[in-house]
């Protein structure tokens, strides 16, 4: 199933994605959060609904919101495609290259990636996000996947000057506010296909500008989680956002920056397309 964050009649709230549009839950499930609808108390019940469920509220009737509007911790993966490695001379690593994003860095499906007036190198990166389901802290290997409540699509907007203003310094660069996107909505993993083979697709105005599976990935879903909970506790409602293939603009001759006007479209496949369009920001 899929389950989304919305405003609707000027009201937050969060339902079920069905073919031809929503059914809201926040009502029916007592006021709960799409947190608990994914994986806590309210899951049970969110599932049983989701069986006969019919479309009460068309998509065009809703504002989008992030699927997990505050997370407590997202934590973004770097250089994790095979494909990648080579770009920045390293070869093969051996650990994940980890940094941190805030929810202030994202905008929802359908709103603006906001293009800063500091920088001229603004980037896109699509990316599956991973939300996780349950806490958990030294998780196995082998027990990965099963903390994993869902996945999305998510770009990582870059400024990719501000990356480099100090040493092995990105946290700037990743973090300008409304520079990346997280949505539209969260897939639940029986609805995947095989989370080791999942197609992710960057288009930019309609022109293929990445395009791998998570068959190429470095260290996967479950030896992340893995790695990621050997330092930190992952709760629920934690996002970890995944890696990017290659393709990204600075890897043009020359570089491919975003511009207001550019379309950003991110895919994954069993989730759905994360759609912006890119603005200058005031």
């Amino acid at each position: 199933m899929k389950l989304a964050s919305y405003v609707h009649a000027g009201k937050e709230s969060f339902g079920l994605v069905l073919p031809d549009g929503l059914l809201d839950l926040k009502q029916r499930l007592g006021g709960a959060d799409i947190v608990s609808a994914l994986a806590g108390v309210a899951h049970a019940q969110t599932r049983a609904l989701s069986q006969d469920a019919r479309a009460e509220i068309a998509f065009d009737d809703v504002r989008f919101l992030q699927p997990i509007q505050r997370p407590g911790k997202i934590i973004c993966v770097g250089i994790n495609y095979a494909s990648r490695p080579g770009e920045h001379d390293v070869g093969r690593p051996a650990y994940p290259s980890l940094f941190m994003r805030t929810p202030l860095g994202q905008s929802a499906h359908g709103e603006a990636l906001m293009r800063p007036p500091e920088s001229e190198q603004f980037d896109y990166e699509g990316e599956i996000a991973i939300i996780v389901g349950k806490r958990g802290r030294r998780i196995p290997k082998a027990e990965g996947l099963s903390y994993i409540a869902g996945y999305s699509c998510f770009n990582e907007g870059s400024v990719r000057d501000w990356m480099k203003h100090g040493v092995y310094n990105v946290t700037a660069g990743k973090n300008f506010e409304r520079s990346g996107a997280f949505g539209p909505w969260i897939t639940t993993p029986d609805d995947i296909r095989d989370p080791h083979d999942m197609r992710i697709t960057t288009r930019v105005n309609g022109e293929v500008r990445q395009d791998d599976t998570t068959a190429n990935m470095i260290f996967p879903f479950e030896e992340l989680i893995a790695y990621i909970s050997t330092y930190t506790t992952i709760e629920q409602g934690d996002v970890i956002v995944t890696g990017t293939p290659t393709g990204a603009g600075i890897r043009f001759t020359p570089p491919r920056w975003l511009k207001a006007g550019d379309v950003v479209e991110i895919e994954v496949e069993g989730v759905g397309v994360l759609r912006n369009v890119v603005e200058d920001e005031a």
